[in-house]
């Protein structure tokens, strides 16, 4: 962009005409170039803030017959939903390009790029008065904000100036004096900035929870879910402010009403999105919606998108990473009912997605309440995950097997599990498990791909407390794999995880059957300690020849 090029030097225009009959004339002339030269350069930044405002405000494609008005303002329902879309696309836009200026400003003020400084300065404020116009013509402006307004455009004034008053010394006690000042007010500029942005998101949003309230149109109500739901992938800050409007709150009134059914997945999955921080779990808490998500899952008439969505929520709430557990006592109470309905979901799921967001809620409930996993067993889920295993069009990625691994970890806890693990040939698939690799170079597949290769291993040395099961894991040459993914880092995906889990899946096999491991092998991966064998085979340069 024109704007990041680097700005001439105002020495370099400074030039002295051989037409000069005098001194004075000289330092004139010189003077009158800086000065145009220095309006050039200021007048580009503010062009280009001024031609966006023009742009920003002329609709495209409107026919000749609508009024301006009309397209600001909104009376009328589908100006009024397009006004809400559009006001958060204005305050999204133009937010994320003042925090990128003054984010440049921090950067060139520790470098004493005085002259890159000022023209970020006057980038930023220009572009900070547009936003302040924009949105005052599109929406009256709540009281409180009118306060962050005033203080935050005499602030970015403030700045432009003292910038400037910079350009025209090399008195570097000065410019250190004034690089404190100026990172005082830069300070207080992004504060300011930031609390009124998060003002003004809350109006909008305030405006879209209010259609989902009042509305009977399932079009309006859809349409601000959509507004609501894409908000929320700006990041937990933003589903904060969401969550602490009572947009929860709203979405779970329109997934009690029968006559809104077809909005159910929608409301939910916006739901689970906005649980992703505490605010969201708590508002659900308050409202019962526990009660509500397994109302929907076990209502036979409810469709499949609206079911799978009711898991997400579930497993969303119930993730480990939570630090308050608060809002669990009451899922307890329909605990029984909820894993009833997402394992009956895993069997009956007619895509991955919906696997995955089933077997994801189950994997994450298994992991608090022992109660969990006695129900699954009852329910023959072993059965039922192993099955889906061998269906493609279910299990298809690492993701879900690593939900699958979840699951039959927390489960082989129980004695009762081995039993119907041989039964159900799940060693076998726990050995196909330990031979997980990823498809592509993607970061996450690549670690969702270890996580199933350790808790395959981690499985099978809970089993492996079994004779049976340790027996028909050295028939299936487990322990020749295991050493292998010991020796290879690139076999198990150079984790240090994985071979942890593998070294005691291995060492567990060994106790029960010691001829099944060679003298060498047995003398490097099961006699030392734990650590030690670790050290060695971490430090384990493959060879190649």
């Amino acid at each position: 962009m024109a704007s990041d090029r680097m700005a001439t030097p105002l020495s370099s225009s400074r030039q002295s005409s051989s037409l000069s009959s005098s001194p004075m004339s000289t330092r004139m002339q010189t003077l009158q170039v800086d000065s145009v030269q220095r309006w050039m350069e200021d007048l580009r930044h503010m062009t280009e803030v001024e031609c966006m405002c023009v742009l920003q405000a002329k609709p495209i494609g409107v026919e000749e017959d609508t009024q301006q008005g009309e397209l600001i303002v909104g009376t009328g329902v589908g100006a009024g939903d397009h006004v809400a879309r559009n006001n958060l696309q204005i305050l999204l836009r133009r937010a994320l390009v003042v925090s990128t200026e003054l984010g440049k400003m921090f950067q060139r003020l520790e470098k004493g790029r005085w002259q890159r400084v000022h023209s970020t300065a006057v980038r930023a404020n220009c572009h900070v008065r547009s936003l302040v116009h924009e949105y005052s013509a599109a929406r009256s402006t709540p009281p409180e904000m009118q306060k962050y307004e005033t203080s935050l455009l005499e602030k970015c004034m403030e700045l432009t100036n003292i910038t400037e008053r910079c350009l025209h010394t090399d008195d570097e006690l000065f410019l250190k004096s004034m690089r404190e000042a100026i990172h005082e007010i830069l300070t207080d500029v992004s504060d300011s900035f930031s609390n009124m942005i998060d003002m003004a998101l809350a109006n909008e949003i305030r405006v879209l929870i209010k259609q989902i309230e009042s509305s009977d149109s399932i079009h309006i109500i859809g349409s601000a879910i959509s507004n609501l739901l894409s908000l929320t992938q700006d990041g937990p800050q933003l589903c904060s402010i969401i969550a602490k409007e009572g947009a929860v709150v709203a979405l779970f009134k329109i997934c009690r009403q029968d006559r809104f059914k077809d909005l159910y997945a929608h409301a939910l999955r916006t739901v689970a999105s906005i649980c992703c921080v505490e605010e969201g779990i708590n508002q659900l808490d308050k409202v019962d919606g526990i009660l509500c998500l397994a109302d929907i899952l076990t209502d036979e008439s409810s469709v499949e998108a609206a079911r799978a969505e009711a898991a997400a929520v579930v497993a969303q709430i119930t993730s480990p990473h939570h630090t308050s557990t608060q809002h669990l006592a009451s899922f307890l109470e329909s605990m029984h009912d909820i894993v009833t309905s997402l394992i009956k979901l895993c069997e009956s799921a007619s895509c991955g997605e919906v696997f995955l967001l089933a077997s994801a809620a189950l994997a994450n409930i298994t992991f608090f309440d022992s109660m969990a996993c006695e129900i699954l067993l009852q329910l023959n889920a072993i059965h039922i995950l192993l099955q889906a295993c061998r269906d493609r069009q279910r299990v298809d990625t690492p993701y879900s097997k690593d939900q699958v691994v979840t699951i039959l970890a927390n489960l082989s806890v129980l004695e009762q599990c081995a039993s119907e693990v041989l039964q159900e040939q799940g060693t076998e698939r726990l050995l196909f498990f330990l031979g997980e690799k990823p498809s592509s170079s993607s970061p996450s597949e690549g670690a969702a791909c270890e996580r199933v290769q350790q808790k395959a291993a981690v499985t099978l040395a809970r089993l492996s407390r079994d004779p049976d099961v340790a027996q028909t894991a050295i028939q299936l040459k487990a322990v020749p794999l295991l050493i292998e993914l010991c020796r290879s880092p690139t076999e198990r995906n150079n984790s240090d995880s994985v071979l942890v889990a593998c070294l005691a899946a291995l060492r567990r096999l060994a106790a029960g059957c010691p001829d099944s491991i060679e003298a060498a092998d047995h003398q490097q991966l099961i006699k030392p300690r734990l650590v030690d064998s670790f050290l060695l085979c971490s430090n384990m340069e493959e060879s190649f020849v």
